[in-house]
């Protein structure tokens, strides 16, 4: 089944939203090499992943190519779990506000889908768990505790990255 091509601006839509994606992957995945196996980056890293491959889909059906994360290795750091949900809760409001825009550039209701989709995971999942991070304080990470990971004031600067996605 032939498909019409992508415009410009749904292919820039695509790649804003896969950079979004890989950003928040590699970040959470970061945060979990610093700090350990914590909540709720380990559940939304997973979530991230499948963001991921829903956007992979419609480069396939679309045929355009998938660019690579260029993330890897390149992510902030942060000094604790608190300082990692204070960020993560900036980053999943201005998604909001970037999903609004891309759904500018599209009629198609695939893509729509998809976009709406992810907008919902960011502002109804996500934001809601890191916001709860956040309000329980320094401590972090609820449930899975810190782990085996790096105490306050280790693992800063850039480099790491698991390299999976």
């Amino acid at each position: 089944m032939s498909v019409e091509p992508l415009t410009e601006a749904e292919v820039n839509a695509l790649h804003t939203a896969l950079d979004d994606e890989y950003l928040s992957w590699t970040t959470y995945d970061q945060v979990i090499q610093d700090f350990g196996e914590v909540r709720p980056f380990i559940n939304i890293r997973a979530a991230e992943a499948r963001h991921i491959n829903a956007l992979s889909r419609l480069y396939e059906r679309y045929q355009v190519a998938m660019p690579k994360n260029p993330y890897i290795g390149k992510v902030d750091r942060y000094e604790n779990v608190h300082e990692a949900c204070k960020a993560a809760v900036e980053g999943e409001i201005a998604n909001g506000d970037m999903y609004d825009e891309l759904f500018k550039a599209t009629t198609r209701e695939d893509i729509l889908q998809v976009l709406r989709n992810l907008q919902e995971a960011s502002l109804e999942r996500h934001l809601p768990a890191f916001q709860r991070c956040v309000a329980r304080g320094e401590g972090g990470g609820g449930g899975q505790g810190l782990g085996k990971g790096r105490g306050k004031g280790q693992g800063r600067g850039k480099g790491g990255g698991h390299g999976q996605i």
